[in-house]
């Protein structure tokens, strides 16, 4: 009996090791987004992201919270599963530039003029705050 009691010790203890292993150690990083100025980028930007993280986390990707004000995102993912190189290419492929990465060409180019560069015309409009979603 005592026997039987370290055995089914040593397996749940076995088991809670390899799924810390497995899960990996998530992190947070910033991505400097200069495009997300207003809320029509941030929920495109937040509906690709959805379909890249999946149906579960289990492609890496935890949670995100985008600061319009800042254009900036931070994120937090398992590096372990899904690089930050990989979530910048994300972003790009999204039509965003992300830090020094450029946006991939034709998603940038299905972008709505407000999410596009502001040295190519798009931004904000003058006495038109976008930062805020229309009220319903």
């Amino acid at each position: 009996m005592k026997y039987l009691l370290v055995f089914c010790m040593g397996l749940m203890m076995s088991a809670q090791v390899n799924a810390q292993v497995m899960q990996g150690k998530s992190e947070w990083a910033t991505i400097n987004i200069p495009q997300i100025k207003c809320w029509v980028c941030k929920e495109r930007l937040e509906q690709y992201l959805l379909k890249e993280k999946g149906p579960n986390s289990d492609a890496g990707i935890i949670k995100w919270t985008i600061n319009v004000t800042a254009g900036s995102m931070r994120i937090q993912y398992v590096p372990d599963r899904m690089p930050l190189s990989y979530i910048r290419t994300a972003i790009n492929n999204a039509g965003f530039d992300a830090d020094s990465t450029k946006a991939e060409p034709d998603s940038y180019k299905m972008l709505p003029p407000i999410c596009k560069r502001t040295e190519e015309g798009g931004g904000p409009q003058k006495g038109k705050p976008c930062n805020m979603p229309p009220n319903p």
